[in-house]
């Protein structure tokens, strides 16, 4: 298991991709790798279940593939369970000493995930506790080759389910999609707030190289939204693909303030529709 201790003093290679550049490289092959990038805090109940269904999705479709387990400071065992798993499936454990929310986990993933790759390949994130199908990342996979370069996987696209997920919250997540397309609406986007993605390689280098460690700058769940509003700038091709949001799968109670969140993501909203910063 390796520690790391810094988010900010991973090492990225080749910053080849040139900001002027008018068009993204696209060619992502069948035999291109795909890094799938997982922020954990305490959860060793949902972790084991979700490398084991990531194992047999990319075995089934062979694709070549990488996780990235950042533990986020966890007080559980879920370093040792993600290090216990790089025995049968290529998995890398990093380590926070101290937690740093999901902002900071997602920085040194991001790190993580652009060292480990080249371009034509991609990198996935989801959530750590097992409540997003890894079968899905084949068809945001497929979408990649076809010409997207980040691809979403939307509780709002027909075929979509939310099993488990309580009531209010589904109401606020409509409420945000409201008015997210009012205020900043994105081609090809539904939902904003969803963090199970597929990114191509290049475009989060270039948003890498302008950003640096700003391209994770808020804290908390809004980074997400954050996130896909920056690379915004560099107009990317964005899809979306359904999926089934299984809350009944998730182990351990949920991390989310969400009245917090909610006030968060709208701040972060209108501070980007201003161009504040």
């Amino acid at each position: 298991m390796n520690t790391y201790e810094d988010s900010t003093s991973a090492t990225i290679e080749d910053p080849s991709i040139a900001l002027g550049s008018a068009t993204l490289e696209r060619s992502v092959t069948s035999r291109s790798k795909i890094v799938v990038m997982l922020p954990a805090y305490n959860e060793a109940e949902a972790l084991p279940a979700l490398l084991n269904e990531i194992e047999f999705a990319f075995d089934e479709a062979q694709i070549p593939y990488e996780v990235i387990v950042v533990d986020d400071g966890s007080s559980d065992d879920t370093a040792l369970l993600a290090s216990q798993a790089s025995f049968h499936m290529p998995v890398q454990c990093i380590t926070h000493v101290q937690n740093q929310g999901l902002a900071g986990a997602l920085r040194t993933g991001v790190a993580a995930a652009l060292a480990a790759t080249k371009p034509g390949d991609v990198i996935v994130t989801m959530d750590a506790d097992n409540t997003q199908p890894p079968g899905s990342v084949e068809r945001m996979i497929q979408m990649i080759r076809e010409g997207h370069d980040v691809v979403i996987a939307s509780r709002y696209q027909h075929g979509s389910q939310i099993v488990g997920v309580p009531g209010y919250r589904n109401f606020l997540s409509f409420g945000a999609r409201a008015l997210f397309t009012v205020m900043f609406p994105i081609r090809g986007v539904r939902d904003y707030t969803c963090g199970f993605r597929a990114y191509r390689h290049e475009i989060l280098r270039r948003a890498d190289e302008y950003y640096g460690d700003q391209l994770v700058s808020e804290k908390g769940f809004s980074c997400m939204v954050d996130m896909l509003l920056k690379l915004h700038r560099f107009k990317p091709v964005v899809g979306e693909v359904p999926f089934i949001l299984r809350y009944d799968q998730k182990g351990g109670a949920s991390k989310m303030r969400v009245l917090k969140t909610v006030f968060q993501t709208i701040h972060v909203l209108i501070r980007r529709r201003l161009n504040l910063r």
